[in-house]
């Protein structure tokens, strides 16, 4: 994680004490307790404290890995999240939108098989 996350960030988290090893001194941690049951603070300049993003998506991701695709492979697993953060950013579109939508990304593409498979 540290590696891809730009210094000077702020970062928000749940409680879980497993991020507390990505501290570095020039990335901010901003953490709710799920166990205090606070899952949102506002804080005094209006901004907010949530993972309530994040847990959705990754909510979305596992319900598709575990009801449709049922495995995934380390070599595809970006492929897969490429396909679920697309579904995610286009969640409030009709079915008809997001159909255009992914459509309108293909143009001037090419994806040849050997791309798809290649490890």
């Amino acid at each position: 994680m540290r590696d891809n996350i730009a210094r000077g960030s702020t970062v928000n988290t749940d409680s879980n004490p497993r991020y507390k090893t990505v501290y570095l001194p020039d990335i901010k941690r901003q953490a709710v307790n799920h166990r205090q049951k606070e899952f949102i603070r506002e804080k005094a300049d209006g901004s907010k404290v949530h993972v309530n993003h994040c847990e959705s998506f990754f909510s979305l991701l596992k319900r598709g890995v575990t009801g449709a695709f049922h495995h995934i492979s380390k070599e595809h697993l970006h492929r897969y999240c490429d396909e679920f953060s697309f579904r995610w950013n286009t969640r409030k579109l009709t079915d008809g939108e997001r159909f255009q939508e992914a459509v309108a990304r293909t143009a001037g593409k090419r994806l040849k098989y050997r791309q798809a498979v290649a490890v």
